[in-house]
Order: C-alpha cells, then structure tokens, then sequence
C-alpha cells in the first residue's frame, strides 16, 4: 500500500482534532489515543506520525474546540445585527438551555473541560490554551452585554461565571428536578440583569 499523501495526511489530522475536540468535551481529557484513533476511523498506529503526544493532541482540539466558540459567537451576532437586545437574550438562552446541558460534545469547551484543565499542571500548554480561551470568552461577553459600563470585563468574567457554573452544575444535578431549576434561575437573573439600567446611567 502507498504511502499517505500530503494532503490526505493533513485530512487524516484535522479528523483527529475534530473528533477529539468533541470527545473531549464529552468524555474527558483522560480517553485513550486507541479510543480517540478508532472514533477517527483511523488506526492507533498512525497518530504518532500525526502528534508528538497525547499531550500535543489535548492542545490542538482545545484551541479547536474555543475556534469553534467564537466561530459560534461571531455566527450570532450577524443574524442579530442591529438588534442587541436580541443578540443578547438569545445568547444567554442557547447557552443555558436543556439542550446545551444535554450535548456537552459540541457544547462550551469552558464548562466541559474546566475539571480536566484543573488537574493539568499550571505551567502547561494545555492550561495556557484553555486561559486564554476562557479570558477570549469573557471579553466577548463584555463586549457583547456590558453597554459601556464601567468595568466591561469584570462584567464578562461575572456573566461567563454565572451561565459556566450553572451549566456545570446542571449537567452534574441531570435526572432531578434541580438541574433545571439552575438553568432557569440563572438565565432569569441575567436577563434581568440585562434589562436593569446600570447605576452610572
């Protein structure tokens, strides 16, 4: 059998980072390359001509999986131009639904690997990924919902803590009552929040 083409090789890798990124979010950082390779369609053999580690891998698919995000992000504001009292209850309402809670693989990478980046060591790639991504994610939040007040990026970090643990929350409380309770309460107050004029205005 020939060898794998250049560009059937760089196919072959983006395939591997993809479904990585998904699994990822839905498994956990800890699944193993055999598990990763055969959800590629791929064979084991092959991932170390395409990644130096397993480690190297966890870097790709988590700047991936924060591309998709914002991707995401950038995808709703231009259907909501012009309407950013809508751009934003929509916003809110996507990510903290029954439906986000109940798809983590292609959900939040924020909320679906934050106990995974929690146990890698601070000084590591991964973690340097994964902080970015989340300061990446609150300044979008800023800009997006703050309306000049202030201290913007305080006000993303808090609307990103608040739609982050309680989606965490949620998915760790699924099958009781709780878990949409938490959704719920959290979309309320930050819509009301939203709506409530700040004080410097």
């Amino acid at each position: 059998m020939g060898r794998v083409s250049q560009q059937q090789a760089e196919e072959n890798r983006r395939r591997v980072v993809e479904t990585a990124a998904r699994l990822f979010r839905e498994k956990g950082t800890h699944l193993s390359v055999a598990d990763l390779m055969k959800a590629s369609g791929l064979t084991h053999g092959g991932f170390y001509k395409q990644f130096a580690s397993k480690d190297a891998l966890i870097d790709e698919a988590t700047a991936h999986a924060f591309a998709e995000l914002t991707q995401l992000h950038a995808a709703g504001l231009e259907r909501h131009a012009g309407q950013r009292d809508e751009a934003r209850q929509t916003l809110i309402d996507n990510y903290l639904s029954v439906e986000h809670r109940d798809n983590p693989a292609d959900g939040c990478p924020a909320a679906a690997l934050a106990a995974d980046m929690a146990r890698e060591p601070a000084d590591s790639e991964a973690r340097r990924v994964y902080t970015e991504g989340v300061g990446d994610f609150a300044a979008a939040l800023a800009d997006e919902l703050a309306d000049g007040k202030a201290d913007e990026k305080a006000d993303g970090l808090v609307r990103l803590s608040t739609m982050l643990g309680a989606l965490v929350l949620s998915r760790a409380t699924k099958g009781s009552p709780l878990s949409e309770e938490i959704l719920d309460s959290a979309r309320a107050a930050l819509i009301r929040g939203l709506r409530e004029p700040s004080s410097s205005s």
